[in-house]
C-alpha cells in the first residue's frame, strides 16, 4: 500500500521537513563523556533553526531526543510555541537493534512523559537514531509503536550500508497485529549507483543543490511528499568535533558551513508541513 497526498494537483504538493534534536556529541556508538555534556550547543543551534523557519513561515516536526529535553526543559516548550510539531527520537541515542523490546518500550514512555509534562503534547512519531528499525531484525518495534498509540514512523531508509536498498521510497503502511502504522522514508534520489541520501545528512551537505531541487521535483510529479532531515549542529559549523575516523567524522559533521543558506533556499522555494498533517491528508490506496 502507498499512502497518496489529496493535494489536487503536483503544485500543491507539499514536503516535510524533520530535525532530529540531539547535540553533537549524540553520534551512535560513540562514548559520551562528561565534559562533551558541559559544552552543549543543542539549544542555541536549536534556536538557530527555530529563527530561520519563522522568518520563512515554515513548520517543521522535531524528533526531540528525551535526554536533551529533560536537560533543557525550556526547549520543547519553544518549538511547540512556533507551532511545530514534537516528536519522539527515543531517549539515549542507542540503536533501537542494541535495545531489548523492554528497553525500547522504556525509552519511548520516558521521552513520552517528559515531553507532556512539558508541553502537554503527546508524541505521534517516531524515528530511531542512525535509522535503526528493520522489519526483519526488529519487527517488534512496529508493534510497541502501534500499541503505545504511535500513528506513524520515520526510521526505515532505502539506502544500502544503513537501510534497505530496495525498501519502498514513498510514504506506506506497515502492518502490525494491531493496525497499520504509516512509514515516512527521507528523501532519496535514485542514481546509477543506487538511492543517494540527498535529504539529510552528509548529502544534503555534500550534492549539488540542484540535485536537491531534482528529486524533489520528481516527487512533486509522482505525487507523494519529499521528507527532509536536519541536525541543530548542521546549523553550528562551529561546534566542536568528536576524534572519529575520518570517514564516520565527514559523515556526522562535514562539510556544513553551507547548510543553513542551502535550507533557506529551499524553504523559500517549496511549502513544507509537519509530518503529522501530512498524515491527516493522506489516504491509503493499493
Amino acid at each position: 500500500d502507498l499512502l497518496m497526498l489529496l493535494s489536487g494537483s503536483p503544485e500543491a504538493l507539499c514536503h516535510s521537513l524533520s530535525v532530529d534534536v540531539e547535540d553533537w556529541f549524540h553520534v551512535c556508538g560513540a562514548e559520551i563523556l562528561p565534559e562533551y555534556r558541559r559544552q552543549s550547543r543543542v539549544v542555541a543551534a536549536t534556536r538557530r533553526l527555530l529563527d530561520l523557519l519563522r522568518g520563512q513561515g515554515s513548520r517543521a516536526t522535531f524528533f526531540m531526543l528525551g535526554e536533551v529535553a529533560d536537560t533543557f526543559p525550556e526547549l520543547a516548550p519553544a518549538i511547540v510555541a512556533d507551532g511545530h510539531e514534537l516528536a519522539s527520537h527515543g531517549w539515549s541515542h542507542r540503536l533501537v537493534t542494541a535495545l531489548t523490546p523492554a528497553e525500547f518500550r522504556s525509552e519511548l514512555e520516558r521521552t513520552a512523559a517528559v515531553l507532556r509534562q512539558q508541553t502537554g503534547c503527546t508524541p505521534l512519531g517516531f524515528r530511531a537514531p542512525r535509522w535503526s528499525l528493520d522489519r526483519r531484525k526488529t519487527p517488534w518495534a512496529f508493534e510497541i509503536l502501534k500499541e503505545l498509540g504511535y500513528r506513524y514512523d520515520s526510521s526505515l531508509t532505502p539506502l544500502a550500508a544503513i537501510g534497505d536498498p530496495n525498501g519502498p521510497r514513498a510514504p506506506h503502511l506497515i502492518k502490525t497485529s494491531q493496525g497499520s502504522i504509516c512509514e515516512f522514508p527521507p528523501l532519496v534520489a535514485q542514481s546509477l549507483l543506487g538511492n543517494l541520501p540527498v535529504g539529510g545528512g552528509w548529502g544534503f551537505r555534500a550534492f549539488p543543490y540542484g540535485m536537491i531541487e531534482r528529486t524533489l521535483h520528481s516527487c512533486q510529479l509522482a505525487g507523494v511528499p519529499g521528507v527532509l532531515f536536519v541536525h541543530p549542529r548542521e546549523l553550528d559549523p562551529d561546534s566542536p568535533r568528536l576524534p572519529l575516523p575520518l570517514l564516520r567524522g565527514f559523515l556526522a559533521y562535514g562539510p556544513r558551513a553551507g547548510s543553513g543558506k542551502r535550507l533557506e533556499k529551499l524553504l523559500v522555494s517549496h511549502t513544507f508541513k509537519p509530518l503529522v498533517e501530512l498524515l491527516e491528508s493522506c489516504h491509503p490506496v493499493s
